[in-house]
């Protein structure tokens, strides 16, 4: 086994939803030697593997991937876990020589890797429960007027007022990445993006999501941590009679469309990134990682 070279950098690639992250990830590790870490909120539930787009059974094999099916679809991986499972990761792809891939869309995830959040705060019992007496919309007007950014699952109350809580962390992070490392974003046109997300929910449809999130359900029931994002709440009212499948697909094209857009807005901020679209970014990253 390689001893740990902590020259070896750490490869960010980030960017909304259907953008591309994974093949690109995917064709650079298999040429430089590199494992693939997914910062996505979403695939780290056993079982939801149509539903939450994970790299499919072949991209796994030709790529070692780490932070996949790490909890049962009804538990709870905060993003304080995924920065204590990400930085371990980390630190074992470069013992073995190999350069790391930190990959997906959560942007709290990809910031709290490359700009060591620090976690533990104590949250007041009494502050709580006032933010959960409010309604969505006005814990939404509550963000707004305290310049708080919604996370990237806002119609989850919970995720919201955890928000609201953590808004106080930015003074427990770093100015700049820790880590050497390459960070980029892969930019889209809308009409593409847009496209290529009514590509992928028709795929997944035809992959057999209905079925996965039905087999979920009768396990853990609809209202599981895991079943409250992405596709599965559409999935729920189709499979009710609630909802035809033409709604059901245009129903979660938007949403996922509304999804990339908050994904942006997050990433925006992060001045350490390089956005570039991927033919781009594939032949930038090429460079860089040829000099090692």
């Amino acid at each position: 086994m390689a001893t740990k070279d902590i020259n070896l950098p750490l490869v960010v690639i980030t960017g909304p939803t259907a953008s591309g992250k994974t093949a690109l990830a995917i064709d650079l590790a298999q040429r430089f030697g590199g494992e693939i870490i997914c910062a996505d909120s979403r695939t780290v539930y056993k079982g939801l593997d149509v539903g939450t787009a994970k790299p499919s059974v072949v991209e796994q094999k030709l790529v070692p991937h780490w932070g996949i099916d790490l909890i049962e679809p009804n538990e709870r991986f905060s993003v304080a876990d995924f920065k204590e499972y990400a930085v371990k990761a980390i630190q074992d792809i470069r013992a073995r020589g190999h350069v790391p891939f930190l990959v997906g869309g959560t942007g709290l995830y990809v910031d709290a890797v490359i700009l060591d959040y620090q976690f533990g705060r104590e949250y007041d019992e009494n502050t709580r429960q006032k933010l959960q007496r409010m309604t969505l919309d006005e814990l939404y007007h509550y963000c707004e007027d305290n310049h708080i950014n919604l996370p990237e699952n806002d119609k989850n109350k919970r995720y919201v007022i955890r928000a609201i809580e953590n808004a106080g962390h930015d003074s427990n992070r770093n100015v700049v990445p820790e880590f050497p490392k390459y960070i980029v974003g892969i930019t889209t046109e809308k009409s593409e993006l847009r496209e290529r997300i009514g590509k992928r929910i028709e795929q997944m449809l035809e992959n057999g999501v209905v079925d996965e999130a039905i087999m979920i359900a009768e396990k853990y029931g609809w209202d599981a941590e895991s079943m409250k994002a992405n596709l599965y709440p559409l999935l729920r009212k189709y499979v009710a009679g609630d909802l035809e499948i033409s709604d059901l697909k245009t129903q979660a094209v938007t949403a996922d469309w509304h999804l990339a857009k908050r994904q942006l807005t997050w990433l925006r901020r992060n001045k350490f990134i390089h956005w570039d679209d991927v033919e781009h970014l594939n032949t930038y990253l090429s460079g860089l990682l040829a000099r090692i």
